[in-house]
C-alpha cells in the first residue's frame, strides 16, 4: 500500500507556519520576548560593526538562540500552567519559577558570552579613541 506523500508533505509543511505562528505569538505577548530580541539585534549589530572572527558569531549566535528558546519554552510552560492551574497552587508557582529561573541562566550565560567575545574589540576601540 502506498502511503500518501502529498499529503505528508503538507503537514510537514504547515508545522513550519505553527511554528512561526508560536512564535509570532510569544513576541506579542512577552514583554522578555520583545526585550531579549531587542538586545539581540543591538548585540548583532555591534558584532557587525567590530567586524568580529567566524568564532565569535557562532557564539553570539548560539548564546541568543538559547535565550530565545528559553523564552519560548517559558511561555509554553507558563500557558499551559495557567491553563491547568488557573487558581495559585504551590506546584503551579514552582513550575513557573523554574522555568524562569531556565531563561536567567541562559540569560546569564549570554552575558558572559557577550563580555567573552566584546571584551577585546572594545577595549582595542577605546584605546583607539584615546590615543
Amino acid at each position: 500500500m502506498v502511503k500518501n506523500t502529498a499529503a505528508r508533505h503538507k503537514k510537514f509543511w504547515h508545522s513550519f507556519r505553527y511554528a512561526a505562528q508560536g512564535i509570532a505569538s510569544a513576541f506579542k505577548s512577552e514583554l522578555n520576548m520583545k526585550v531579549h530580541s531587542g538586545l539581540a539585534v543591538v548585540v548583532l549589530i555591534a558584532a557587525a560593526m567590530f567586524k568580529l572572527s567566524p568564532a565569535s558569531w557562532m557564539l553570539l549566535l548560539l548564546a541568543i538562540t538559547l535565550v530565545l528558546t528559553a523564552e519560548l519554552l517559558n511561555t509554553a510552560i507558563e500557558s499551559v500552567v495557567d491553563l491547568v492551574s488557573p487558581d495559585d497552587h504551590p506546584l503551579a508557582k514552582t513550575a513557573k519559577d523554574t522555568a524562569a529561573g531556565a531563561v536567567l541562566l541562559t540569560a546569564v550565560f549570554a552575558v558572559i558570552a557577550g563580555i567573552y567575545v566584546f571584551y577585546g574589540p572594545v577595549m582595542d576601540w577605546i584605546a583607539e579613541l584615546v590615543s
